[in-house]
């Protein structure tokens, strides 16, 4: 039978005892934290990272450009529409632009007649308006054909009687890499149609799902969230204020490392750092979770001494799988037992008279 000894939480243990009761003891090193709990999360893309290139007019898909994981350039042409709403859009420019010379040409005629005084004023105000009118035409059916994707040059030299053309290439807006395709060659579509996703994937976030009851214990104010099995890591943003039907709020981090080892729409493990504990300048220490009892609603750690254990009353913060941080007067150098402890717990108790 282990003998009792006089101090309150200390009771004896010999070396043999020990032996006979299976006790391996753990040595305490330097105060430190637990690195965090893994939580699943998915890899998403911002919104800004990713644009849906659409048909600007009705057509038909005459040739594309591009495939699928292909990396693009910024201006690269994608695909190329022939579409017969371009001829009547392009035509209607020329129209325009043929109107508003003849109106430039006509103000300029009457403002020199009313100088030599042979028109009244009222006829070269109704001139001034009318090639306002024929210019503010123009511009329409200028910005209507830069919409449909025609650039600058090739509308001055349609304004200017050019060769009218049959279809138009859609290029893209961003470099990035095209996530899918939507048509094909041959395909009839309808104005604003999705024709394809390209997306850069350089920035990507962590949507990481943590159970609701413990949001208060991450850290979201610049702890740096680690993705397991890869060398990427994610700052914090934010983190969500609705719960989930799986009792889940959403953690959303931004990669700051390793991104081209994510892929877009996969789940990952992310390892959430736990938010400091407030209020006290005691260090904390992980130690393993079996090495905590339980005593009505404290904790203790037994403390190797040299007549036996000390029953050392400790706070614990936080846990993640085999392990839990706790807080308490303990010391570099001391020996804790990892294993028995029941058994120490009842010799503990047995000494005590506790109930």
């Amino acid at each position: 039978m282990i003998a009792p000894v006089q101090a309150a939480d200390e009771f004896a243990v010999t070396p043999a005892q020990m032996q006979g009761l299976g006790i391996t003891l753990q040595r305490l090193e330097q105060p430190s934290d637990i690195r965090g709990q893994a939580y699943p999360a998915r890899v998403v893309l911002p919104p800004s990272q990713e644009q849906v290139v659409s048909a600007p007019l009705a057509g038909l898909v005459d040739r594309v450009l591009v495939g699928e994981n292909d990396a693009v350039k910024s201006g690269q042409p994608l695909l190329r529409l022939i579409s017969p709403e371009l001829g009547e859009l392009q035509l209607k420019l020329m129209e325009a632009a043929s109107k508003s010379r003849l109106s430039q040409k006509t103000m300029q005629r009457e403002r020199t007649l009313f100088a030599d005084g042979i028109i009244p004023e009222r006829r070269v105000q109704e001139a001034e308006g009318a090639a306002e009118e024929d210019r503010a035409r123009l511009q329409q059916a200028e910005a209507a054909l830069r919409l449909a994707g025609l650039d600058s040059g090739s509308i001055r030299k349609i304004a200017a009687g050019g060769t009218l053309q049959d279809g138009l290439t859609v290029y893209a807006k961003a470099a990035g890499t095209v996530l899918s395709l939507a048509v094909k060659s041959g395909q009839r579509v309808a104005q604003a149609d999705a024709l394809l996703r390209v997306a850069d994937p350089r920035l990507l976030w962590l949507d990481i799902q943590v159970p609701a009851d413990r949001r208060t214990q991450v850290d979201i104010k610049g702890g740096q969230i680690t993705v397991v099995d890869r060398d990427a890591t994610a700052t914090p943003l934010s983190v969500g204020t609705m719960v989930s039907e799986n009792q889940t709020v959403i953690l959303r981090a931004q990669v700051n490392k390793g991104a081209t080892l994510l892929h877009p729409g996969e789940y990952v493990q992310a390892q959430v750092p736990f938010a400091k504990a407030s209020g006290t300048d005691m260090p904390s220490w992980p130690v393993p979770v079996q090495s905590v009892v339980r005593q009505g609603d404290k904790a203790y750690v037994f403390v190797r001494t040299a007549k036996g254990f000390l029953a050392q009353q400790v706070t614990v913060l936080n846990s993640a799988g085999t392990s839990v941080q706790v807080q308490g007067p303990l010391k570099p150098g001391q020996d804790l037992a990892v294993t028995s402890v029941i058994a120490l717990k009842a010799a503990w108790l047995g000494k005590s008279g506790s109930n």
